[in-house]
């Protein structure tokens, strides 16, 4: 995987052309696991709610999933995420999680590379992604 690749000024444009989230959407992007959101989708996430310290689960209408530790780790938290949303198809029907394309920013990874980690896919019916998965 290639490590070094991210340019700031190759922040996906779809992602920033989401600008408010309805009272029942949250943003969910890819964090570091201390919690720094100082760029990409980790620094938009935070005009909804997202702090600084906080890198895992929900804050706000953001669920961070840590992807900056390495692979495992990354899998670990998406994996927490998915199980959290399927709860949620119970304990709160009306949520509705947007899924950007995690790890493909400052972490580094290619859409390539997450997709063989198997993240977006088989999302519940409550999860849409949004960003570039293709």
């Amino acid at each position: 995987m290639n490590k070094n690749t991210f340019d700031q000024s190759s922040v996906d444009p779809d992602l920033e052309n989401v600008t408010e989230l309805k009272p029942n959407q949250v943003f969910v992007f890819g964090s570091n696991i201390v919690g720094n959101h100082a760029g990409g989708a980790a620094r938009q996430a935070k005009q909804w709610g997202a702090q600084d310290g906080i890198g895992v689960g929900m804050a706000g209408q953001t669920y961070a999933i840590p992807t900056m530790s390495g692979e495992e780790v990354l899998v670990h938290y998406y994996k927490e995420f998915l199980s959290f949303a399927k709860l949620n198809l119970v304990a709160r029907k009306d949520l509705e999680f947007l899924l950007t394309p995690i790890g493909t920013g400052i972490a580094g990874y290619t859409l390539e590379d997450i997709k063989k980690l198997g993240i977006g896919d088989h999302l519940p019916s409550n999860v849409t992604k949004i960003g570039k998965w293709d």
